[in-house]
């Protein structure tokens, strides 16, 4: 199926989608000692997409370790595609939806390893992954688009922007009202 060209505005720049991620980074690490202090977390009896799902600090984690390098993955996969087969072919197929099944059973293996390990590779990878979004914004890659099965073309920084750094964002969120609902 070939897609219609579309001009779509750059909302932001991966640069700044990289800071975002990094905040989201220092936010995360900044939980550290609470979730610690939390432990041991129960683990959910159900943690699908289903509406009774209900995420404790191990999904959330296990979860927030397993998309960083996946939507990274998925960026490269726009960027390495040629230039010219992109073009003919349209916008390069891309992503995920919710009930992957290949993202459910991620989370569901490693929610149960410790929480400080979690945390490290939330750390480690949100590092690398800001410095690879700085990299491609520098040599000019934010105008790839990609094509995702549910929202349609999307370019480079807007990816970035939803999959990564608000999604981030979320899920720090979530992890302050959990840790705002154990201390009440």
């Amino acid at each position: 199926m070939v897609v219609p060209s579309v001009t779509l505005p750059i909302m932001t720049s991966l640069s700044d989608v990289a800071d975002q991620l990094e905040s989201a980074g220092r936010d995360f690490a900044a939980m550290g000692p609470g979730l610690a202090a939390g432990e041991p977390w129960s683990l959910a009896d159900e943690f699908g997409t289903a509406p009774e799902a209900s995420w404790g600090p191990p999904e959330v984690l296990a979860h927030v370790s397993e998309m960083l390098p996946y939507w990274l993955g998925e960026i490269e996969r726009i960027v390495a595609a040629p230039a010219d087969a992109a073009d003919a072919g349209g916008p390069v197929p891309f992503g995920r939806i919710s009930d992957d099944p290949v993202r459910i059973a991620i989370i569901g293996r490693d929610r149960t390893i410790p929480l400080r390990e979690l945390l490290a590779r939330i750390a480690a990878d949100g590092r690398r992954v800001a410095a690879r979004l700085r990299e491609l914004d520098q040599a000019g890659e934010d105008v790839r688009t990609g094509l995702h099965p549910r929202l349609g073309v999307m370019h480079l920084p807007d990816i970035a922007q939803r999959f990564l750094a608000a999604h981030a964002g979320e899920h720090v969120q979530q992890l302050r009202e959990i840790l705002g609902a154990s201390a009440a």
